[in-house]
């Protein structure tokens, strides 16, 4: 599927509670079909602002278009949505497939027909036939994730809206998890739409991200170009693990690479408050006589295995920076002194002071 037709719509949508904005002037176009992340710290707003994509919460101002029809006071239950919740609100004393089929039943789908059904899905998130009659006390948390996912694929809903479901999973499952909801989305054609504070699940899912901050979004895009070109300062550290160096002004009015001295290419957008972004993938070590745009001499202070990575750290005056070793570099004793660069066409320019 072409994911170019938008599906839901968000006009200058704002929530306040009390004198409290949590949500403010968004505008946003969902498109059909596509896995929507809405990313962002605790207090950003994103569970707000997914509460009323939902219905579950209703706008202070703007307007909220489903295939460009306004919703804002369709109830919950009457949109063609469902929501998957942290909790997941199982029904314990239900079995997997009495869980499954509980929408169906309340539409009067008569016995057989829910069975089928419930079958289909269970297949489909890949739940073992055996287990349509397993009490859901009885399943484990990914089991649970998977009977919650199937239920809600069990209205045929137009949108499907998660909020965290996987923050309570162990870190092995959650990276099954996330690539099975990736492909449930693509096999499905369902628009999916799922708020996270994890950077991680973000960027192995979605098509793309929305980052939110204090209300507002302050980036949207695809993951790469928000992992690689991030609009702020705030958003470069949200996105990862990075090198920020500051931008001063010499003596001369120049600017320079604060704590290095090293002058500014002319090409490079600096300006007050402005830092020079590095993934750390893009900081290398110059050995055996390579050579960058920007040199200088750092101290390893040590190093991290991350599977098939390699990251080290590195300290000069008071300043730690963060290298991503290429798998035919060798990795330096703590304590030595290294030579370490960049080229101006893997920087970025972001703006924010530090906080």
């Amino acid at each position: 599927m072409t994911k170019t037709e938008t599906i839901l719509s968000l006009r200058n949508i704002s929530r306040t509670f009390g004198n409290k904005a949590a949500v403010k002037d968004v505008t946003l176009d969902i498109k059909e079909g596509e896995l929507f992340t809405i990313v962002g710290p605790s207090g950003s707003g994103k569970s707000t602002l997914i509460r009323m994509l939902a219905g579950l919460e209703t706008p202070s101002a703007g307007d909220i278009l489903l295939r460009g029809t306004r919703i804002n006071d369709m109830p919950a239950n009457r949109r063609p949505t469902c929501m998957v919740f942290q909790s997941l609100a199982l029904f314990n004393h239900m079995t997997v497939g009495e869980n499954i089929e509980f929408a169906l039943t309340v539409r009067g789908a008569d016995r057989k027909a829910r069975r089928e059904r419930a079958r289909e899905l269970m297949a489909l998130v890949r739940l073992p036939q055996e287990f349509y009659g397993k009490s859901v006390l009885r399943c484990s948390g990914g089991e649970r994730q998977r009977v919650a996912l199937a239920r809600a694929l069990a209205s045929d809903p137009d949108i499907l809206f998660f909020d965290e479901p996987l923050s309570a999973i162990d870190y092995r499952l959650r990276k099954i998890l996330e690539m099975e909801m990736k492909d449930l989305n693509r096999e499905t054609g369902k628009t999916f739409v799922y708020i996270t504070h994890s950077l991680e699940e973000a960027m192995v899912m979605s098509d793309r991200i929305a980052v939110m901050r204090d209300g507002e979004i302050v980036q949207l895009g695809d993951p790469l170009s928000i992992y690689n070109a991030p609009s702020t300062r705030f958003v470069a550290e949200f996105m990862g693990q990075v090198n920020l160096l500051p931008v001063a002004v010499d003596g001369s009015g120049s600017y320079v690479i604060e704590g290095i001295g090293a002058p500014v290419a002319q090409a490079f957008h600096a300006g007050p408050h402005s830092s020079i972004m590095l993934r750390p993938e893009r900081l290398r070590l110059l050995d055996k006589g390579r050579r960058a745009d920007v040199e200088f001499d750092a101290t390893c202070f040590n190093f991290y295995l991350l599977g098939s990575r390699t990251h080290i750290h590195l300290r000069r005056d008071e300043r730690t920076f963060i290298v991503e070793l290429s798998p035919d570099m060798a990795v330096p004793e703590p304590g030595a002194v290294v030579r370490v660069g960049f080229d101006w066409t893997d920087a970025v320019s972001v703006q924010g002071e530090a906080p």
